[in-house]
Formats: structure tokens, C-alpha cells, sequence
């Protein structure tokens, strides 16, 4: 039985760890080649490692990839096309964070959420879409919960999320008529290192420990658990598959219900 991509090729950003490396697991499961990218090549490897070849077909390749830089981005692009000529999947993943009070967020804090988080997807996006336009394809996007539901302390990376949001639907009407779709998707509480790294600093804001921050995100997630990366592939892998031909300009949650209570 043939697989639902097979023989496509999927190209990712910010696949070193995380969400990123559960989607690019999930893309090598349903049968595309996947072109793994992340700003540290060693960790874009790792990913490649790890990835399945179901159909006997695939090659998977890992590069490295400063999406912040047009310059490093179109570098890359030309690569591509030199080697594959089109690509049928671009997930937009790469994304950073940090966290404090809006009195306390300096303007490079300001501009590091932004440069990756949404000027990156944009600079990825407009070097790859005319690899896509022949044939059409699939665009998906990482949001976050966030992007729908502001919380305190994060008053930079929402705003960049929301942007995320934004630039989704815009994109999503403009390229229609290539029959691309453009959606994304908005994590709840996912357990990754980011993940790590956030409890330990919201916890010296709000005077916890890192573990009853976790708990209490556990306790703002109807469902009960955390959010895992493997639920935010899964996702995905549907919004990529032929299922979702007729999904477009979408922000699909996948948050376990946090982002309605």
C-alpha cells in the first residue's frame, strides 16, 4: 500500500530537538524524503539519524540553517532546487522564547522572538514557495497556544505568535490559487528542552519551583497531561496528508483544551 506521501519531499525548519524532530519522524513515516534544517548542524543530524525509510526510497538530508539570515535562507534554497528541483512540504518550526515582565524585556529580547519566530518563516517561506507552485503543496507553521491566548510574561512571544497567526492566513488566500494550503498549529504546554528552560525561568518570576510550574500547567490542561511533541506531529501528518486538501488558513490547537479554560 502506497503511503500518503510518498515520494514527496518535505523540508523543515528547527529540527534539531523538539517538536521539529517529532515531525520530521512523523513525515519519514508516511514516506517523504525529509530535508532536516536547524541552526546546529550536528543536532540536524541526530534528527536525520533517527529517521525511518519505509518505502526503501528516502534520502534524508541535514543542513544547516540560520533562518534570520536572507542570505543563509536563499543559500539553502538554491541547494534544493539544484538537488530536488521542487519540494512538496514546508513546515516553518524553527521558534525561540524567553520570559519577563513587559517592563523588563530589553529590545534585543524584543527582536530575537521576532527575527525567528515570524521573520524567519517569512524569509523561508518566500525562498521555497516558487519550488511549490508547479504542483502545489503543503504549508504548515508553528503557532503556539499563545498565538490565541495571551498569558503574562510573554507579552514578546505572543505578539509573535499572534503574527505567526496572521501571516498564516494571509499566505494561505495568496497562494490558493497555486493550490497550496497554508495552515498552522498552536501547541499547548509541550514537554521539550524549551520547555525546560521556561519552568525554570517562570518559576523565579512567580516564585515557584520548576516542578510546580509543570504542575501547574498540568493543572490548566482539561485533558490532565502535558502536551508531547508526538501529539503536535500527528497533527500535522493529517494537515499533509490528502485528508486535508480542503484545509486552509487554519490555527489548529493542539493544547489538550488549556486554550479555552
Amino acid at each position: 500500500m502506497k503511503l500518503p506521501n510518498e515520494g514527496q519531499i518535505a523540508f523543515i525548519t528547527g529540527a534539531g530537538s523538539g517538536i521539529g524532530r517529532a515531525i520530521a519522524k512523523c513525515f519519514a513515516k508516511l514516506g517523504a524524503t525529509v530535508i532536516v534544517t536547524d541552526l546546529n548542524l550536528d543536532t540536524a543530524e541526530e534528527t536525520v539519524s533517527m529517521l525511518e525509510n519505509p518505502t526503501g526510497k528516502q534520502v534524508h538530508e541535514a543542513m544547516a540553517l540560520d533562518v534570520t539570515k536572507k542570505a543563509d535562507v536563499w543559500r539553502v534554497a538554491d541547494v534544493v532546487k539544484e538537488k530536488y528541483g521542487t519540494i512538496d512540504i514546508l513546515m516553518n518550526n524553527a521558534g525561540v522564547s524567553s520570559m519577563k515582565r513587559i517592563e523588563d524585556i530589553t529590545e534585543e529580547e524584543w527582536d530575537f522572538n521576532f527575527n525567528v519566530n515570524i521573520k524567519g518563516m517569512f524569509l523561508v517561506t518566500q525562498a521555497l514557495v516558487p519550488l511549490m507552485k508547479e504542483k502545489g503543496g503543503r504549508i504548515v507553521n508553528t503557532a503556539s497556544m499563545a498565538a490565541k491566548k495571551a498569558d503574562p510574561l510573554l507579552a514578546h512571544y505572543t505578539a509573535s505568535k499572534f503574527a505567526v497567526v496572521g501571516f498564516t492566513q494571509a499566505a494561505a488566500i495568496e497562494f490558493s490559487q497555486y493550490k497550496i494550503t497554508v495552515n498552522c498549529v498552536c501547541p499547548g504546554f509541550v514537554k521539550t528542552s524549551m520547555q525546560d528552560r521556561e519552568v525554570v525561568w517562570e518559576g523565579n518570576l512567580r516564585g515557584m519551583t520548576p516542578d510546580e510550574v509543570r504542575q501547574d500547567y498540568i493543572n490548566r490542561t482539561p485533558l490532565g497531561r502535558m502536551c508531547f511533541p508526538e501529539d503536535v506531529a500527528d497533527v500535522v501528518g493529517f494537515l499533509v496528508s490528502p485528508q486535508a486538501s480542503f484545509v486552509t488558513g487554519e490555527a489548529v490547537n493542539v493544547a489538550g483544551g488549556a486554550n479555552i479554560v
